[in-house]
């Protein structure tokens, strides 16, 4: 079993990840998982996926908190949560209403309140213009950008794991982290990804042969202050 960290009207509902021998190698959030008694299956892709229903956003209470895909969610920048499309896929929203369109990424899971199909972010409610109602009409129609990995890296059929414990905008930050880290662990390295057409550079040490291990080390960082330090699979 496995938690994600998932959003769904005002509260995070506790999400069952169902194990089976045909999803067993894909991350967790891209496994069949179970909410309240109903089960959802993931897409493998977001090819030809258009939809209409109502969407809603979610904010300061899930504010500096994980998504789904271990990201940390910041009310203010522009993501969305859908209970289905790949994590990563980008998706463009028009709001029926008002006619207004945005283009966001989907890193969570969610909405799971009935009749929903498309959490914003605040960020990205404010732009549509959805904030003040708090529900919308809208189309949503994927675009492309979805990550679809088949099957997990060499490292995670290995049981290989890392910590990432932060990430930064300015590359000297993490390179300098890392660095001062390497002598405490060993090994750390600078992971940059594309972030809403940001890099952000994510700082992750060590290299742990098992989760417990990584877990322990993990408690251990977030006593010392690095509280957004979360286990990985090391790249």
């Amino acid at each position: 079993m496995l938690l994600l960290a998932a959003c769904g009207g005002r509260r995070a509902p506790v999400v069952r990840v169902i194990d089976t021998p045909e999803t067993r190698e894909l991350p967790g959030w891209q496994r069949p998982y179970e909410v309240d008694g109903i089960r959802y299956t993931p897409l493998r892709d977001h090819q030809g996926y258009r939809e209409r229903g109502i969407a809603s956003w979610y904010g300061r209470d899930f504010h500096g908190l994980k998504t789904s895909n271990g990201e940390v969610y910041d009310m203010y920048g522009i993501s969305a949560a859908h209970k289905t499309l790949p994590m990563g896929t980008l998706v463009q929203v028009t709001h029926l209403g008002n006619g207004k369109q945005i283009q966001v990424r989907i890193n969570d899971r969610g909405p799971f309140a009935a009749g929903r199909i498309i959490d914003l972010s605040y960020g990205a409610a404010r732009q549509l213009g959805t904030v003040d109602a708090g529900l919308a009409e809208v189309e949503v129609v994927a675009i492309g950008g979805s990550y679809v990995p088949q099957r997990r890296s060499m490292a995670a059929v290995n049981n290989s794991y890392a910590i990432q414990i932060a990430a930064f905008s300015v590359p000297d930050n993490a390179h300098q982290l890392a660095n001062q880290m390497r002598e405490r662990f060993g090994h750390a390295q600078v992971a940059t990804a594309q972030v809403n057409g940001q890099a952000v550079h994510r700082v992750r040490v060590g290299d742990f042969s098992s989760m417990e291990q990584a877990e322990q080390m993990t408690s251990q960082l977030i006593a010392e202050g690095y509280n957004s330090s979360f286990v990985v699979v090391f790249e």
